[in-house]
């Protein structure tokens, strides 16, 4: 197979992974990278489907954490955000001597709601999905705007988000759709207290997609991690907040 994953590695110091969520690519990063580069040797990927890794595809999560480890830092702290976050996860479950530290940043182990789990109604996923057919690229754009409603700086992180986004090339429809699937199906709720890596949770308090009735449901499923809410943060902390983002992760990893 000669198409290859795509990373962008800049910085000194630890090694740090960085997994964008659905519909996005690693160019989402591009804002926070010089907070970063002087504590950590960032590896920015493009998942399969994804930016330049356009070529690739992975039709699950599990098989995207595979992909990852197959080309990542012999031990690192991943970080995930969203979709990213369930990558990262199974990554941390299956090669704990890979991933030193896990941060997960908007992520749930269940995105779709069900009975009284609280998260994205099955209903609106199908809705994705439909649309995909139609005109995908207005479906990420919708999917965008969700992600930074309720943040007091919406208007500028989907801005930011969308002219990241649109510097690499389009995700491939099938990665969009698959997406969309682990997001409807996937529950790593049972496997969280397997977890043995130190975990830091982070979640923005008026996130329409995770909310955050999610992080106190975690605190119960994974007693051993820690999590911190952005008061005035949506589903993008990282955009809408990016010093008190990278303040909490240098303060978890111990580069302060």
């Amino acid at each position: 197979m000669t198409a290859k994953l795509h990373w962008q590695t800049e910085g000194q110091g630890s090694d740090l992974v960085l997994i964008h969520g659905w519909g996005m690519n690693g160019a989402v990063w591009q804002q926070l990278l010089p907070l970063l580069t002087p504590h950590y040797r960032v590896h920015a990927v493009d998942l399969p489907g994804y930016g330049h890794s356009r070529e690739l595809s992975a039709e699950s999560v599990d098989e995207m954490a595979y992909i990852l480890l197959e080309n990542s830092p012999e031990s690192a702290v991943w970080l995930g955000w969203s979709l990213g976050g369930l990558v990262a996860t199974r990554a941390a479950l299956l090669a704990p001597e890979r991933v030193g530290k896990l941060v997960t940043v908007a992520s749930s182990p269940r995105f779709a709601a069900q009975n009284t789990w609280r998260g994205i109604k099955p209903q609106v996923l199908d809705d994705f999905r439909r649309q995909l057919g139609e005109d995908f690229q207005q479906t990420v754009e919708r999917f965008m705007a969700l992600q930074a409603m309720g943040s007091p700086t919406a208007r500028q992180d989907i801005k930011q988000l969308k002219q990241a986004v649109l510097s690499r090339p389009q995700p491939a429809p099938s990665a969009l759709e698959i997406g969309l699937k682990q997001l409807a199906e996937v529950d790593l709720r049972e496997q969280l207290s397997e977890v043995s890596q130190p975990w830091l949770r982070l979640y923005g308090r008026l996130d329409g997609l995770v909310p955050v009735k999610v992080a106190s449901e975690l605190d119960e499923l994974a007693p051993q991690s820690q999590r911190q809410v952005f008061a005035s943060a949506s589903h993008a902390p990282f955009i809408s907040h990016p010093e008190e983002f990278v303040q909490a992760l240098r303060l978890f990893t111990g580069h302060h």
